[in-house]
């Protein structure tokens, strides 16, 4: 059985943490494997426990977070109306996109909206269900 080490970064909206918490529990606190191969899932995120502390301006943060990005292989973004409203969603994007990294859009649960942003911007769609988000990762990743 082959082991990939696949790198994964969650955009999200600070005053919705809650979709980057349910989705980090999904990707990160379970063992995944797609046929043969074994998913070894690392985050690459900038969660809101463990924030950059030491950029000391707006730029230096951005470089901090696109930093990330580039060594990532996906990046995925809950489809929140917030998003789009976003300066550092829209940051983001900007960078996936910069650094050809794919866009994984993921519809929260239930929601009756979402951002045009970032489903105009993203490789790949899914719903709120972990055995189609991780298939959809891999499949990103594998392409």
């Amino acid at each position: 059985m082959s082991v990939h080490r696949i790198h994964v970064f969650i955009s999200h909206s600070w005053a919705y943490s809650d979709h980057y918490d349910t989705l980090s529990g999904w990707i990160f606190d379970e063992r995944w494997s797609m046929g043969q191969a074994s998913l070894e899932l690392r985050d690459y995120s900038v969660p809101r426990h463990d924030p950059i502390h030491d950029a000391p301006n707006s730029r230096a943060l951005q470089e901090a977070i696109f930093a990330r990005i580039s060594r990532s292989h996906i990046v995925i973004i809950p489809t929140g109306v917030y998003a789009s409203y976003s300066s550092w969603i829209r940051k983001e994007i900007a960078g996936a996109q910069g650094y050809a990294k794919p866009i994984l859009a993921v519809y929260p649960w239930g929601q009756q909206r979402s951002s045009d942003l970032v489903l105009g911007s993203a490789d790949r769609t899914v719903g709120w269900n972990k055995k189609p988000l991780i298939r959809a990762i891999w499949e990103l990743y594998r392409a």
